[in-house]
């Protein structure tokens, strides 16, 4: 455990800073997921209506620092391509 008083706040902000990540990093994953599924499942109006919802979750973990940008970049990029894929059908 901590001796210091600088090691004890560094282990608090870590921790907290563990929470806010798993936090975005859940609701971002789960924004993708059922993304991917609608479209998988030929919901065309859903899946193009849920699409702006996903980008919007993958830029907050970007401006959050929980994702990498080109990351959320290949995601959306893929998500949008399932989108699309589901609404030619």
């Amino acid at each position: 455990m901590a001796n210091t008083k600088q090691a004890k706040k560094r282990a608090a902000q870590s921790i907290r800073k563990r929470d806010r990540n798993r936090s975005v990093k859940t609701t971002t994953r789960g924004a993708v997921r059922e993304l991917r599924s609608t479209a998988g499942t030929g919901s065309a109006a859903e899946a193009v209506a849920l699409l702006p919802k996903t980008v919007s979750a993958l830029d907050v973990a970007v401006r959050k620092g929980v994702l990498h940008k080109k990351t959320a970049s290949r995601l959306k990029s893929r998500v949008t391509k399932a989108a699309a894929k589901a609404a030619q059908k």
